[in-house]
């Protein structure tokens, strides 16, 4: 049986944690480019070293791929999402699909109340404009923090913190989450200040809305030009989650209509090249998929991870499964 490991994208420089310990249990690592490659390099990678595991950041791990290997026993994600595997793939396979949930919940919450921050306080507009030579203070056109409502779409470990932090600043929320709503009816306060919202109480309400949900077949292009009509506060939308949830021709006439207060991206449809038409305005923050980024945060999900694809390799029971795979 194979004793390689393919780790398909990395976006550190190097691999001393994957590496270290993978090799002390006896297996070698094999990896791929740090920047992503698209599918079909991943499946001629798996197809020239028949891993018995594959790692991946953010490349595409295709049905093909998965087929490619002999004797894949796990296909496990650095991160949270699974919208770059296969999983029915896998699962056919009796190959189990992993992933670390929680390693980033901090990271993700802050960078989504930053960004509301930047927007709201105008940081990064009156910064431009004080370094190209317009010193305007009665132009600043500010808000009050604990004034607003947001609404957050996606409300597992992520939302809840974002949640929690803006209610340090006094802010309402408005939670939503297909599991929140199958749990509580829609009113219900379920902490102080955050209340359990369907979509239209949100698109009526909310000063913000943050999006934290999965990308899924329902949340593919869930803010489209139907969701930016019903807007009524002309809303702030931060995403942090995925870009492929977000519209982004949408987005961009939600702005010129007024409908859409201004936005902060970490996330857009078609990165790393997303188009210009979104990224040059000045109406937009982008940041390029970092929220879940930080010293603490890189070297818990790569420790993590290894440790995880041992798991299973030992025969044993992953921590975090994502799928269901018979014995």
């Amino acid at each position: 049986m194979s004793r390689v490991v393919l780790i398909s994208d990395h976006p550190w420089p190097e691999l001393d944690i994957e590496r270290s310990r993978l090799e002390s249990a006896g297996y070698r690592l094999v990896a791929g480019p740090q920047v992503t490659p698209p599918a079909n390099v991943v499946e001629a990678l798996v197809a020239e070293h028949d891993p018995v595991a594959i790692m991946t950041c953010w490349a595409q791990i295709s049905a093909l791929a998965i087929a490619r290997s002999s004797h894949l026993a796990v296909v496990h994600r650095m991160g949270v999402g699974l919208d770059c595997i296969d999983v029915a793939a896998a699962t056919a396979r009796g190959a189990w699909v992993t992933n670390v949930p929680d390693y980033c919940v901090e990271e993700v919450s802050d960078h989504a109340v930053a960004m509301l921050l930047a927007l709201w306080r105008g940081l990064i507009r009156m910064d431009r404009e004080v370094k190209a030579g317009h010193w305007n203070p009665g132009g600043a056109k500010l808000r009050r923090v604990a004034h607003m409502t947001i609404g957050i779409i996606g409300y597992g470990r992520s939302g809840a913190a974002t949640a929690r932090k803006l209610r340090g600043f006094g802010c309402r929320v408005l939670a939503n989450s297909r599991s929140l709503l199958a749990e509580h009816r829609a009113g219900v306060e379920v902490a102080p200040g955050i209340v359990v919202a369907d979509l239209d109480v949100i698109r009526q309400s909310a000063d913000a809305i943050v999006i934290h949900a999965p990308l899924t077949s329902e949340t593919h292009h869930l803010i489209d030009d139907l969701f930016i009509a019903g807007l009524a506060r002309k809303p702030l939308l931060i995403n942090v989650s995925r870009g492929a949830i977000v519209d982004n021709d949408a987005l961009i006439r939600g702005l010129d209509r007024g409908l859409i207060g201004g936005a902060a991206l970490d996330v857009i449809e078609g990165e790393p090249s997303p188009p210009a038409s979104v990224t040059v305005r000045t109406d937009v923050i982008v940041t390029p998929h970092v929220a879940f980024s930080s010293d603490a945060s890189l070297e818990e999900l790569r420790r993590r991870s290894t440790e995880e694809v041992l798991r299973v390799l030992r025969g044993e029971r992953p921590q975090h499964p994502c799928n269901r795979v018979r014995d």
